[in-house]
């Protein structure tokens, strides 16, 4: 074998375990639920292999998935917003401040090491009839009998942002980080005040950051299923407790797999969408 040949065979040999564990982990169970999508379930609750069309039919006419899939869409829009709003300044505030970055990142961190359902269940204890923040109001008064604040758009919209902010932060954190402060230094000197700097220095250098984090929470808020089932109503099901309701208690495995795979399609087209206009190396250095 010529040198060249080697030299060019190299690269795929390092990557051969890492290309072997996406295709055997990824790859792999996303063709068996397509395949598992043209199913068909039969009255006897056996699946009926072959190519049937029922299932893609159902979802894709039947109003109930349509008008749950943007429900999904909206909650995790207004989500989006939300921690993009209180994200920014923390990131900004992390990324100037001066010899104590270390400390506030690993208590940004810190919502990491408990359980994601722990963090979910807590809003119960402090917005439940009898959580801590009903019990402050009667002791001051404010209230005559609890409130009822749990089970509703509200909280589920609430507990997505308590889960994802810390992605936001750190996405725009990132992006802050490699902006050169000299560059504002040298706006005020031209008369521009610290405000208009951030307008139009600042802010424009950091949107990659802010679309990289935009990104993340809004496809972990729309695929997420346990923050609306701890903390959302009859009516607050969000589009994976459908694919977790067809699957885990009906069983339904083939109407299960299309539901997943057009939220997967509709998550799929937001991201080659952002890559197209930002690429997907800022999305990169924000998970690293």
């Amino acid at each position: 074998m010529s040198i060249e040949a080697r030299e060019r065979r190299q690269p795929w040999i390092l990557l051969s375990p890492a290309l072997t564990a996406v295709v055997l982990l990824l790859i792999v169970p996303l063709l068996f639920i397509v395949v598992y999508s043209f199913w068909l379930r039969s009255a006897t609750g056996a699946d009926t292999a072959g190519f049937y069309l029922d299932n893609w039919k159902k979802v894709l006419s039947d109003r109930f998935y349509r008008d749950i899939l943007f429900s999904t869409l909206r909650i995790a829009a207004i989500t989006t917003a939300a921690c993009a709003l209180l994200g920014y300044p923390a990131a900004y505030f992390i990324a100037r401040s001066r010899g104590n970055k270390l400390i506030l990142l690993v208590l940004l961190m810190l919502p990491f090491w408990i359980s994601y359902i722990i963090r979910t269940m807590s809003w119960i204890n402090i917005l439940g009839t009898s959580g801590a923040l009903n019990s402050l109001l009667l002791m001051l008064g404010v209230i005559s009998e609890p409130i009822q604040m749990l089970y509703n758009e509200t909280t589920v919209i609430l507990g997505l942002v308590h889960f994802l902010l810390p992605f936001m932060v750190l996405n725009i954190y990132v992006s802050l980080e490699g902006i050169d402060t000299n560059l504002e230094d040298a706006a005020n000197s031209l008369g521009a005040t610290r405000w208009q700097s951030f307008l139009q220095v600042t802010l424009p250098l950091s949107l990659p950051g802010l679309a990289a984090g935009g990104l993340l929470c809004f496809v972990l808020g729309a695929g997420t299923y346990i923050t609306p089932v701890i903390l959302g109503g009859p009516r607050d099901a969000m589009f994976a407790n459908l694919v977790f309701e067809a699957i885990i208690r009906q069983l339904n495995w083939p109407l299960g797999s299309a539901l997943s795979l057009l939220l997967l399609a509709v998550l799929g087209a937001l991201v080659l969408i952002y890559n197209r206009y930002l690429g997907m190396s800022q999305l990169a250095k924000g998970l690293g």
